[in-house]
C-alpha cells in the first residue's frame, strides 16, 4: 500500500519504518521534512519525505500521529487530499491540557471527535493506545506479539487497518465502532496496556 504519515515523531516514525520494512511505500511528513531525509535514505526506495499535504496526496491510507491540538487545522488544510481515504488516527490529547477540545474528547471519545475534525474520511482509531517502543519490539519478535486495539465505523477501513497492524508485527483487536474507542482512550482499561491480544480482550471486557 501507499501510506502517508502525517507526523513522523516517535510513533508515526516507528510505525512508518516497520511498514516500509514490511514492503509498503511510505511518505513521511512533518513541518520540517528535511529533518527526515536521513531516515528515509536509510530505509531505501520504499521511503520518501514531504510536507503533510504531499503525504496526504501520496497515500491511499494515511496515518495521523500529531499532537491532538493540531488536528483541527490539519483537517482544514488537508480537506481535499484526505477526502474518502482510510485514516488511521493515532493522536491523543495531552494529559496536561484542559482545552475545549480536550474536554470534548473526554466527553465523546477521541474516535468521534477525530471523525468530526477529519471529515469525509474513513477513520479508524489505530496505534493510539500502544507505545512506539512496543510496536518495534513486536515487529522484531523481541516480545510476545503486541495487541493493538482498533475501532471504526467503516468495516472495510477497519480491515485495512487490521492488515497494517499485522504487517507491523502486531495483532489487531477490533473493539467496535468509533464510539467504543473510549475503552482504549486515555484512562480507559486498554490505554497503554502494551500487552498481548488475549490479555487486551480480557481487559476490555466480555464483548471482546
Amino acid at each position: 500500500m501507499r501510506i502517508g504519515v502525517i507526523g513522523a515523531g516517535s510513533l508515526g516514525g516507528t510505525v512508518g519504518r516497520v511498514l516500509v520494512k514490511a514492503g509498503h511505500e511510505v511518505k513521511f511528513s512533518s513541518r520540517h521534512p528535511e529533518e527526515l531525509a536521513a531516515m528515509a535514505h536509510e530505509l531505501g526506495p520504499g521511503a520518501s519525505v514531504g510536507t503533510p499535504l504531499e503525504a496526504a496526496e501520496f497515500g491511499t491510507v494515511l496515518l495521523f500521529a500529531v499532537p491532538y491540538e493540531a488536528l483541527p487545522q490539519l483537517g482544514r488544510d488537508l480537506k481535499d487530499a484526505i477526502r474518502g481515504k482510510v485514516v488511521l488516527d493515532a493522536c491523543n490529547v495531552s494529559s496536561r491540557t484542559d482545552s475545549k477540545l480536550a474536554r470534548e474528547v473526554q466527553n465523546n471519545g477521541a474516535g468521534l471527535t477525530s471523525a468530526k475534525l477529519l471529515p469525509d474520511t474513513r477513520l479508524v482509531r489505530a496505534f493510539s493506545a500502544v507505545d512506539a517502543t512496543q510496536v518495534e519490539a513486536s515487529f522484531k519478535h523481541e516480545r510476545e506479539k503486541l495487541g493493538v486495539p482498533l475501532a471504526g465505523d467503516d468495516a472495510q477501513a477497519v480491515q485495512v487497518a487490521a492488515q497494517l497492524v499485522r504487517d507491523a508485527g502486531c495483532e489487531p483487536v477490533i473493539v467496535g465502532k468509533l464510539a467504543a474507542c473510549k475503552s482504549f482512550d486515555r484512562d480507559g482499561p486498554g490505554w497503554r496496556a502494551n500487552t498481548t491480544a488475549p490479555k487486551l480482550r480480557h481487559l476490555l471486557g466480555p464483548s471482546q
